[in-house]
């Protein structure tokens, strides 16, 4: 059975429009299946291109070459594996989900100050995440600049409809307003009553399950088609803008 990587990599290699290791030129430095791996660690970590050449004993020059070649065909290769709202809506029709906004943490620029999360404390994309609450990924919505609340990406992605196409759904008290299932909030100058915080002790325990994907979603980690698929809009917007000089031959 092949691994995620394996069967990404036979994908790419389907669709390139000549093959990676040609039999005349100028041999590349790294097979296919070492390309792919950088690309993939560039888009879910931001790890510099310097970085990543010298995890390949290859040159940053190297290194951007081949993601720039190789992202647009893992993009076109995983999209169908991402589900349109429309998708997600039939399958949490009758069934309750888990609804939760994360930060894809990304470089610092200058000139886009939208980027900036007071909340997380650093530039990202804010992205909405809609499981069920075995943990199954339903849907990852477009990303939006790092500063939007939870509650605006809710409402303008298409997580607020696919929510009301679902059984119910349960979050944070970011959402409180648009979702009923969220933990209760102290009265002022009042406390919980006994009810209330056992039914606040309870629902983080109905997010555990998504836990995993959150962490993998935010944090990178073993490649998923449905993050991956989504990494265009954001590969966009954070290019690390990376100039490093190597003393390696700069390969092809």
């Amino acid at each position: 059975m092949l691994s995620q990587m394996q069967e990404l990599v036979a994908r790419v290699g389907d669709v390139l429009p000549e093959p990676w290791r040609k039999k005349v030129g100028r041999p590349k430095l790294c097979g296919l299946y070492e390309a792919v791996q950088i690309t993939c660690m560039y888009m879910r970590h931001n790890a510099t291109q310097e970085f990543l050449g010298d995890l390949r004993d290859t040159s940053q020059p190297t290194v951007s070459r081949y993601i720039q070649v190789l992202i647009p065909h893992i993009v076109s290769v995983l999209k169908q594996f991402v589900p349109d709202p429309v998708e997600a809506i039939q399958v949490v029709s009758g069934r309750a989900c888990l609804v939760d906004g994360t930060i894809t943490p990304c470089w610092s620029y200058a000139d886009h100050p939208e980027l900036w999360s007071r909340k997380h404390g650093t530039t990202g994309f804010n992205v909405q995440l809609v499981s069920l609450l075995e943990g199954e990924p339903v849907y990852i919505s477009d990303p939006l600049p790092g500063k939007t609340h939870d509650v605006t990406a809710f409402t303008e992605t298409p997580v607020a409809e696919i929510v009301e196409k679902s059984g119910g759904a349960i979050a944070d008290k970011g959402y409180q307003g648009h979702i009923a299932a969220i933990p209760r909030k102290k009265p002022r100058g009042g406390e919980l009553s006994v009810m209330d915080q056992q039914c606040n002790a309870e629902i983080p325990h109905c997010g555990r399950p998504w836990n995993d994907w959150w962490h993998i979603s935010r944090h990178g980690g073993s490649s998923t088609p449905i993050t991956a698929a989504h990494a265009e809009p954001i590969v966009r917007h954070t290019m690390p803008l990376v100039h490093c000089s190597s003393s390696r031959s700069p390969g092809v």
